[in-house]
């Protein structure tokens, strides 16, 4: 059975199928709906949808390649990684891929590891949906949603072994300070993700933002430890793709500080 698509004039089918093809291609909610009394509890998201417009490209990778690289998380219910992946692999979690061209690199050059990528942007999914093609990965999955929801409701305890959170939006104005992806809850979230002796990876080329990190996680009470020492910026592991974005930050001036932490 197909319909006719207003925007393409493309006969296009419908079912289940195309369902959860448009499920995907749904940009994510930046806050769930409210009734007038709750307005004062709407949760603060660390992104703002700034919706691109998608490519035919990237179009066509939602309806064709969605299906075997993305996949449609029900909040609330706790993912099965080893029933995902088809393996008991070890899994890294990147928060934030961007375009995903790095994200696809790492995965390529760790076949025995298992990667899954959260991202909210439609364009940027759209392309990590096409590179994983091309590269023909088989050990690399899609989510589009909040990262922090994920977190919270998609995980088992201890069902990662590494999380990347790699450039994120620093917010630099002191009233988006609330908006800062990396706090004291988000880490106790990220502490429950991962298994002990896991490791959580961010790197940033604004310097106060490092500073910000380097304060969070180095905390009294914090479940993790710096492998740098305390204090200390760690140097870019060879596993980090050097990026596009990376290398203008180096032009204009700004030095990238990674941080690599290790649950306690």
């Amino acid at each position: 059975m197909s319909t006719t698509n207003p925007l393409t004039n493309r006969d296009e089918p419908t079912g289940p199928a195309s369902a959860a093809t448009d499920r995907a291609l749904a940009p994510p909610p930046e806050s769930p709906p409210e009734s007038p009394p709750d307005r004062r509890r709407r949760p603060v998201r660390s992104f703002v949808l700034r919706q691109g417009r998608l490519t035919a490209a990237q179009e066509r990778a939602f309806v064709d390649l969605w299906p075997r690289y993305g996949l449609d998380w029900v909040p609330g219910i706790p993912l099965d990684l080893a029933a995902l992946f088809g393996n008991g692999r070890p899994v890294v979690l990147e928060i934030g891929f961007g375009n995903g061209d790095s994200l696809a690199a790492m995965a390529a050059a760790e076949p025995l590891r298992n990667w899954l990528g959260v991202e909210v942007h439609g364009p940027g999914v759209g392309h990590l949906l096409l590179e994983t093609q091309r590269r023909g990965l088989a050990n690399l999955r899609v989510v589009r949603h909040d990262a922090v929801e994920l977190l919270e409701q998609g995980l088992a305890p201890g069902a990662l072994e590494r999380v990347q959170l790699f450039f994120p939006d620093p917010w630099p104005k002191l009233r988006h300070h609330k908006r800062r992806i990396l706090t004291p809850a988000f880490l106790d979230l990220l502490a429950r993700a991962l298994a002990p002796g896991g490791v959580f990876h961010a790197a940033t080329d604004w310097a106060p933002y490092a500073t910000h990190m380097l304060e969070v996680l180095e905390a009294p009470g914090s479940p993790f430890s710096n492998t740098a020492g305390p204090g200390g910026f760690a140097a870019r592991p060879e596993t980090r793709p050097f990026t596009r974005f990376e290398a203008r930050g180096e032009r204009l001036g700004h030095q990238v500080h990674d941080l690599v932490f290790r649950r306690r």
